[in-house]
């Protein structure tokens, strides 16, 4: 369990200390009852083998994670930490999205431009569908049984029929490069446009943008999450920022500080949570007072890298995938960065219980 010490100093300043990381936070409050939600690192589940990660999805019902590996999408059981399956041949994965009452899932394949359609009880492929480029995020809309890829380097949307295998049903462009993406579950899409530092609204039913809302203070937006009750977007930004969103008008409701390098954010409907989870290893926990009122209750310390996450509705755990890094960097193709280069079977999962 890991060890908090918090100040508060002055009028809006606060420092928080956690088994030897700082956070600074400006204009937070530090909620007074940490020990209420005290999220921590409950078991990690090593399962070594090649390849970096990108999105975690987690069917609560069928206690499955599908973990996004390079090339495969691992099929883990929850319950039992065994893995279960595996989906081949999916070439730059990147996330993998579920429609229960189809018994159908989708895969966003990046260097492949395609997206795999499988069926959840057999793993079994059944179908792939030709999308833009770098399909990245991946969503199912239930109300219009449609697919959405976000597609990164073409900065469009590809929408395909969830019921057949082929059916494209258009092409909508972004005017930006999208990032993460969540259903409302009533017929809207919403998606974050990285380099324009906006949240885009989609109509799912005629395939049309309802409104492109900046997000200021918050720049590179990157995971996003929503309270469907109350209609607040949680969105994670690379300036170590927490924006919450009115999903209806675009207005902002809150922001709030959260640790660095942040991908996923989550949102827990039963204890009104929403979670960053943070490359700097550390997860920041703010709970949902009231539909206009947020606190940061926690900042957990997990394991560097650990960035990408998946809530598990039922148990309400987290788990967070990651690796331990070697200190030289590998060349990223195409750009002056570099990832830091993974040491061979360490890649696990952290689960995280309250």
């Amino acid at each position: 369990m890991n060890t908090i010490l918090s100040r508060r100093i002055g009028t809006g300043i606060a420092f928080v200390f956690i088994s030897g990381l700082s956070f600074c936070f400006h204009n937070a409050v530090i909620s007074g009852t940490l020990s209420s939600h005290n999220y921590h690192i409950i078991k990690k589940i090593p399962l070594g083998g090649e390849g970096r990660w990108d999105y975690l999805t987690l069917d609560s019902s069928a206690r499955r994670l599908y973990i996004t590996r390079s090339t495969r999408v691992t099929v883990l059981n929850v319950d039992t930490g065994l893995v279960v399956g595996e989906i081949p041949h999916t070439a730059g994965v990147h996330g993998v999205a579920i429609a229960p009452e189809l018994s159908r899932g989708f895969i966003s394949n990046g260097k492949a431009a395609t997206a795999t359609i499988f069926d959840l009880k057999t793993l079994q492929v059944i179908g792939e569908v030709k999308t833009g480029s770098n399909p990245d995020a991946i969503v199912y809309e239930p109300m219009s049984k449609k697919v959405f890829t976000f597609n990164g380097l073409s900065n469009t949307a590809t929408v395909f029929d969830a019921k057949t295998t082929t059916k494209v049903l258009g092409t909508i462009a972004l005017g930006g490069k999208p990032e993460f993406a969540a259903a409302d579950d009533l017929g809207q899409i919403f998606v974050n446009l990285e380099d324009k530092n906006e949240v885009v609204a989609i109509n799912a039913s005629n395939l049309r943008i309802k409104g492109h809302w900046a997000l200021k203070p918050c720049s590179e937006p990157t995971g996003i999450a929503i309270d469907r009750q109350h209609q607040r977007l949680f969105i994670g930004c690379g300036n170590q920022l927490m924006s919450v969103v009115d999903a209806n008008t675009g207005s902002i409701k809150a922001t709030l500080p959260i640790g660095k390098r942040t991908d996923a954010i989550a949102y827990d409907p039963g204890t009104r949570l929403a979670f960053s989870s943070n490359g700097e290893g550390s997860l920041t926990v703010v709970h949902e007072d009231s539909a206009d009122k947020f606190s940061i209750v926690n900042n957990v310390v997990t394991q560097p890298g650990a960035r990408t996450m998946a809530l598990d509705l039922k148990t309400h755990k987290l788990y967070l995938d990651t690796a331990k890094f070697q200190v030289k960097s590998t060349p990223v193709a195409g750009q002056v960065r570099s990832r830091p280069s993974i040491i061979p079977g360490t890649f696990v999962i952290l689960v995280l219980g309250d």
